[in-house]
């Protein structure tokens, strides 16, 4: 029987180096997430480098905001535990 996993930890790699971790209940949730921030990137309007909102954890209104250009890699993990390391 295949695991479910818990939740999605979403590593963004920033380019000033910086790394940081955004939570996920689902991996639905972060395409459509995702899928809002490239609509966003991608449109041709002056203002296409505005900032985003990244959900940061399980609790409502904690965001880190950053620009879609400064987001240089992405790596999705699937979290199986009950706890939290």
């Amino acid at each position: 029987m295949a695991r479910t996993p818990r939740r999605y930890a979403v590593h963004l790699h920033l380019s000033g180096g910086q790394s940081e971790i955004a939570h996920f209940k689902t991996l639905e949730a972060f395409q459509q997430w995702y899928g809002g921030v490239l609509t966003a990137a991608s449109s041709s309007s002056p203002a296409s480098d505005t900032f985003v909102n990244v959900p940061m954890g399980d609790l409502e209104g904690e965001y880190l905001v950053v620009r879609p250009s400064a987001v240089i890699g992405i790596r999705v993990e699937p979290l199986y535990g009950s706890l939290d390391d």
